[in-house]
């Protein structure tokens, strides 16, 4: 079987998250810069099997665009662009960051490892591949 990715992209940071082969687990892969994002997904892809391209959509309460969406949505363009054979699906993004940081406190981690927010772009992609996984 092939792996799901999982994208939390943002202007400067983008976490991503992958399953099992059998897409069983989440688990965070990673949190790059967003201008590598293209050029990590295509190394990424050319090592692993993927089966389907996940991307979390910025919405407010009322489902209206936030500041960020148009920018996720230029990021689903060049998803698609580059990766034209792999579907792209978008789930809700809303709290998962809130949710992220709940998580690192659980865990036990040091205040100065809760503000590292590659950390909190990673565990929020992982959520939000794992609230996936939970639905299907």
């Amino acid at each position: 079987m092939a792996r799901i990715i999982c994208i939390d992209y943002g202007g400067k940071r983008t976490g991503i998250a992958v399953t099992d082969p059998f897409q069983i687990i989440a688990t965070g892969l990673t949190t790059i810069e967003t201008k590598n994002f293209i050029p990590f997904l295509k190394d990424y892809f050319s090592k692993e099997q993927v089966e389907l391209i996940l991307i979390g959509m910025p919405t407010n309460w009322d489902d209206s665009d936030t500041h960020a969406t148009p920018l996720v949505k230029r990021a689903i363009e060049q998803l698609k662009k580059n990766f034209p054979t792999i579907p792209v699906e978008t789930v809700d993004e809303r709290y998962t960051s809130k949710m992220a940081k709940s998580a690192m406190l659980e865990m036990g981690l040091k205040k100065s490892q809760r503000r590292d927010k590659k950390l909190v772009d990673e565990i929020a992609a992982t959520i939000m591949l794992q609230e996936y996984l939970e639905r299907l």
